[in-house]
């Protein structure tokens, strides 16, 4: 089953995002770790387009599927990703569904949307297919996953979930505080609250739930609300904190 399938299942899903070591190794490292999606960041970790095509490609061949975080719902942003090899977008900030269709539609192709057509390409692996069956297959292959981080959004999260073509609904849990007022407060009765209303918006409308958890503990709690497309970050806290803990034995 290709990771699309296991999105739009429901099924577990584990994987990591990467927002400062863009080293061609990374991708390889992960697919041994276990992962089998990784998420690179463009909307605080500085990856260029340039740097994600070499590090699709590298996790393409390895068979990790590569997901690219946009700095924003912009059309270049999310077609350009898509034609360097993304197996999906993840777009921040998504505050109502206007701005969900519009990634909708700048990710597929005609008559579904509005991507424009180059083919022989990285994101076909440079073959010379029909160019009508690459259409149907990427229509359907793509995943759409939607951030849920603001107070906004939260208002908007059941319209939103609606929409055909949105495949994950995922929480920015510290953007999700900010914006409601209670920053770094993943107790509050109020985030709680609003995890409930996500996870029911999904649930109605069979999307998957998707997060970034930084412990075991993280993962197991969120798997147990219904969670299954769960990735492990940031990388920079995860090497951090093991190298302290080497240090600190000796």
């Amino acid at each position: 089953m290709d990771l699309k399938n296991k999105v739009t299942s429901l099924v577990h899903i584990r994987g990591a995002m990467i927002f400062e070591f863009f080293s061609p190794g990374i991708p390889i490292i992960l697919k041994n770790a276990g992962c089998e999606f990784i998420i690179l960041d463009m909307e605080h970790g500085g990856l260029s387009l340039e740097q994600f095509k070499t590090l699709a490609i590298i996790s393409n061949a390895h068979k990790i599927a590569p997901l690219i975080r946009i700095p924003e719902v912009n059309y270049n942003y999310v077609a350009r990703a898509l034609d360097l090899g993304a197996s999906g977008i993840m777009a921040p900030m998504v505050n109502t569904p206007e701005d969900a269709l519009k990634i909708i539609n700048s990710s597929k192709y005609p008559p579904v949307g509005q991507r424009g057509a180059g083919f022989g390409f990285a994101h076909d692996k440079y073959n010379n297919e029909n160019p009508l069956s690459y259409i149907e297959k990427a229509n359907n292959s793509l995943i759409n996953i939607i951030q849920v981080e603001t107070k906004k959004a939260l208002e908007n999260v059941k319209e939103i979930a609606r929409i055909d073509g949105v495949d994950c609904l995922w929480v920015g849990h510290f953007d999700l505080t900010n914006f409601l007022g209670i920053p770094g407060n993943f107790t509050s009765k109020i985030y709680l609250d609003a995890i409930k209303e996500i996870i029911m918006a999904a649930k109605d409308n069979n999307k998957s739930l998707g997060i970034m958890v930084s412990n075991k503990q993280e993962l197991e709690t969120y798997s147990r609300l219904g969670f299954n497309m769960i990735a492990v970050g940031t990388e920079m806290s995860i090497l951090s904190k093991s190298i302290s803990q080497i240090l600190e034995l000796s």
